[in-house]
Parts: C-alpha cells; structure tokens; sequence
C-alpha cells in the first residue's frame, strides 16, 4: 500500500480507503450487499493486513447499523487506524432529523462515537449541503466538536464549489477548516474538473473519491449489448449515479478493458489507476463483497499508465469545455495556475472560433 498526504495536511493516508457502505443492508443498503459483523470482520482484516488505514462509514448507512458493525470490528484497534463518518442526511421523522444545524451535528456525532466505540472521529464529513443552516452555525458547530476532541478534522461531501468556499471564509479558526472533500469523481463523471478539483488544489484540500467505479458500471463486467450482471446493484435496481449518454460510457469501458489487456488486469483497476494519477487525489473509497474484490482493488495503486495510455482514457471520456473554461482557455491559458491546470492540462489548445471549442 502507498500512502498520501490528505492536502496540506500533516495526515496520512492509505491510497485506498475501506468503504462500509455495504455493512448492514438495512433498507435500500441491501440492494449493495447485506455484511454482518463475521463477513465485515474478514473483510476489514483482509484491508488492514494490505495496509489500509482509513475507513469510511455514516451515519445513515443503514441508518446505523453500518457504524455499529464497523465498531464492534474496529474495538481495540483504534490506534493505528484512522475512521471517517458522515452527518446530515434525514435519519428520523423528526423536524431536527437532517441538516447541518449545531444541535443536529453535536448530537449526530456523539451517537455516532457511541456506535463506533471509540472517543473521536478522525474526518467528519458534511455529507451534503444544507441551504436552510447558515454557514457559521454549522462551522462554529465543528469548531466545538473539534476543540472538545471529538472529531480530529473536518470536511464535506457533495458540495458545489461555491458551498466550499463559503464553509472555508466562516470557519472560526484554522483546525475547524474543511481540509478536505469527498466526491463523485470517474472516467465517466469528470464534472469535478470544471470546480472541485481546482479548488481543491488551490486551497489544499485533499480529495477522496466515493464510488470510483460508478457503482461497477466501470469494472468490465457490463458491456456493450449484454444483459446487466445478475448480482449487480443495477439488477437490484440501484440507479446512483445517473448515466445520461450509455453509448459514451461503453466507449469508455471498452478503451478501460483494451488497456486493461495490455497490463493483464481488469478494467476496474485501470479506472482506479486512472484516478490515482489526478490532481489532488489522496485516496479512492472502495467496497467489496468479498475477498477477491478488494484484492484486486488493492493492485491498482501499482499500475503504472503509459502516456499513450492515458492519453486514450483522457480522450474517450473528456467533457466539454463549458463557459466560462473555452473562453479561458483561448485567452488566458498563458497565465494559468496549477489550480487552472486541474481543468486544462487535458483539453488540446484550440484556435478561437467553430464548434472544435466545446470539443
């Protein structure tokens, strides 16, 4: 396992994070996978003896019981292993069930400390926005929460970039800043690119990717023209994340598969390893159901994508330059920053005029 810094942290970070978002299959979870404490127990084991050291949980992941499970596994080994949880989702019927309000966190993290067994929660997440709770409530919130030494360090999920930079002007000191992000990010879902990504680079924030294989749409068992894999979360009738050109995601899966033939590994890996290789990357959040998964997730920090190679990825699933980025790009790409180059490094100058400028 290699290990990254989580931005301008001084934290490290395994490159691939245990995702538990299969513990417990209450609910909707079950569609993923249904892993009790025995079948989590093997699993968390087979990561922490490759070297993962960070695991990610909620506490809505089966409304729970995912914490639960993760503790119980985790109890006694909390010293050398780093755990993420998450707070903002509806978990009751209540009016103060959801969102990012002082009392709503305060009382989501001390619930979930008590599942996890443990004292503290090493990265707290803001799993999504909340518009209706002002800004430096939420961050005074997570200002407490970490001076009382609940939560080591704080950052959000599903954030527009400008929701980012609002939460990082209010918080009340350094140690309450979001250091980093928690986002969808793929071959086939490179919207990230246009804001989050250089954001995160010019803020320093580290970036762990949820999903990295779109719900395996991107592991090379679904192909072009073939019925969907009995035994997938699309069989299930799973639907996250929205896929809206199916012809653009088999050409990518058929370039991942082609690359992946020339390494001997599985397209899964090649998307992993495509990732790795981004800017502001510290660590790709994966799930398993079983054993032979996570192995074959763990090869991919090893993989070492030729030039060639990634030009071919980069060219079958670039997005187009959206405005204000293709007018940027003709005209003040000679001033970029690193921050800029997150965006443009991969887009072919372009003459000023015709449609090549959404290309």
């Amino acid at each position: 396992m290699k290990y990254r810094a989580l931005g301008r942290t001084g934290l490290k970070v395994s490159e691939i994070t245990m995702g538990t978002f299969s513990f417990g299959g209450k609910g909707p979870f079950g569609m993923v996978a249904n892993q009790g404490v025995a079948e989590a127990r093997k699993l968390v084991d087979l990561c922490i003896d490759n070297g993962v050291n960070l695991f990610d949980t909620s506490n809505m992941y089966s409304t729970g019981l995912a914490e639960e499970i993760l503790g119980e596994v985790l109890e006694g080994r909390y010293d050398d292993i780093l755990v993420t949880s998450k707070a903002r989702m509806r978990i009751g019927d209540g009016p103060n069930d959801e969102g990012v309000s002082r009392w709503h966190l305060i009382r989501e993290c001390e619930r979930s400390l008590k599942r996890l067994r443990t004292d503290h929660i090493d990265i707290y997440y803001m799993h999504e926005w909340d518009g209706t709770t002002p800004v430096d409530e939420t961050m005074a919130a997570l200002d407490t929460l970490i001076q009382q030494g609940k939560v080591r360090y704080a950052g959000c999920s599903n954030y527009s970039a400008w929701h980012v930079m609002k939460s990082l002007a209010a918080a009340p000191s350094h140690s309450s800043r979001f250091v980093t992000q928690q986002l969808h990010y793929t071959l086939e879902a490179r919207e990230a690119e246009y804001e989050l990504l250089p954001l995160s680079v010019d803020q320093g924030l580290g970036v762990l990717v949820w999903s990295p294989l779109t719900a395996g749409l991107l592991s090379g068992k679904h192909r072009r023209g073939q019925d969907v894999p009995e035994g997938s979360r699309q069989a299930a009738g799973w639907n996250e994340p929205p896929i809206r050109d199916m012809q653009r995601l088999w050409n990518i899966v058929d370039v991942l598969v082609a690359v992946g033939e020339e390494h001997d590994v599985s397209a899964a890996q090649i998307a992993l390893a495509w990732l790795l290789r981004r800017p502001a990357i510290s660590s790709l959040v994966v799930g398993g159901r079983n054993e032979e998964q996570f192995q074959q997730n763990f090869k991919a920090v090893d993989i070492v994508l030729s030039e060639d190679q990634l030009q071919r990825l980069n060219d079958v699933s670039r997005l187009p330059l959206i405005y204000p980025y293709w007018h940027q790009h003709n005209f003040a790409r000679q001033r970029f920053c690193e921050a800029d180059q997150a965006l443009h490094a991969d887009y072919p100058d372009r003459h000023y005029g015709g449609d090549d400028l959404l290309v």
